[in-house]
């Protein structure tokens, strides 16, 4: 392999994030431990932060330093992050979109011709809506500070406010982020309780990682969105909603997300939704989002109200104009 491209795939290894070993790295690209030291000391001299551990187990890693070195993407992970970029762009995160405009700025001018073009045709042919209305968003600087103590298996210690007002210190292990809906939670470990727990973020404040590192532990549930979804239903809501749906249980299953509520039969060809929220305003929202035909059984006199401001709404919009 050309010393070139030999370097350059070791840099593209260590930028997984992840320690290699010595005689890993070895095999990888088929050189000696010896060439691998050399190369790792010519990306020293290019800016590259490389960290090197001695003795059993020892080994290299790419570590933060002073300033940003170059990175190495792939085709792939360059469109992901100039698409990611431009949603980013449209808001959802508090104080992001212009700082995700700059950053698409310089990445699209250095794009090749044929990745810039896949960037726009993906851009020209997809619409992004943001819904700006009373849900409170997550500042910035808080998602980025919780994602990296998620991916670094560091301890979390951060203020959180309940339902109630009531302030607390909290001190987890940080599992997962979850996007749901408008809403951001963090899935962890409560070291203080002994147990999981679900952290909606915009009531999070001042997070830092204490420095101590943690094994990650076997979450109770298929996945952290399930577990989300599993802990919220677990949670009594202010807001609910019942509907009818002319379909049988598996069909409903099928076209419902899971996220929207519980579904029950009611009898072989209806299913019944119960659908929560401590929102009525978003509540609503959602169900009139619903792909399959469905009839309003009960609801809170909030969720009432909130259908009603809805319907009105679409009235307006859909009246003629004054000859």
């Amino acid at each position: 392999m050309d010393p070139t491209a030999r370097i350059l795939r070791l840099l593209s290894l260590l930028q997984t994030y992840r320690h290699w070993g010595g005689d890993e790295l070895s095999d990888r690209l088929g050189v000696s431990p010896r060439t691998v030291r050399r190369d790792v000391d010519r990306l020293r001299e290019l800016g590259y932060p490389v960290d090197t551990t001695r003795g059993t187990g020892g080994g290299y890693r790419l570590s933060a330093g002073t300033r940003i070195p170059p990175l190495l993407l792939d085709d792939d992970e360059a469109v992901a992050i100039a698409v990611g970029l431009r949603t980013a762009a449209g808001g959802g995160v508090t104080g992001i979109e212009e700082t995700s405009l700059q950053a698409l700025a310089k990445l699209q001018q250095v794009l090749p011709p044929k990745l810039r073009r896949r960037v726009d045709a993906l851009a020209e042919a997809t619409e992004t809506t943001v819904f700006r209305g009373r849900e409170p968003s997550v500042p910035a600087d808080v998602l980025v500070a919780v994602a990296q103590a998620c991916r670094g298996q560091e301890q979390l210690r951060f203020g959180y406010a309940a339902a109630d007002g009531t302030g607390s210190s909290r001190l987890v292990e940080p599992h997962r982020l979850v996007a749901r809906g408008r809403r951001w939670y963090l899935v962890a470990w409560d070291l203080q309780r002994d147990a999981w727990r679900t952290f909606r973020m915009d009531r999070l404040t001042g997070p830092f990682g204490n420095g101590v590192r943690f094994t990650p532990r076997e979450l109770p549930a298929e996945d952290a969105a399930a577990y989300v979804a599993q802990a919220l239903r677990a949670v009594p809501q202010r807001h609910e909603a019942l509907l009818s749906l002319p379909l049988p249980l598996d069909r409903a299953t099928e076209r419902v997300p899971r996220w929207l509520g519980e579904l029950t039969a009611d009898g072989p060809d209806r299913t019944l939704l119960r659908a929560t929220n401590d929102s009525p305003e978003w509540l609503a929202i959602t169900l009139t989002m619903l792909e399959p035909e469905a009839t309003l059984v009960d609801a809170t006199p909030e969720v009432h109200a909130e259908l009603a401001t809805l319907r009105r709404k679409v009235d307006r919009l859909a009246a003629r104009p004054a000859a």
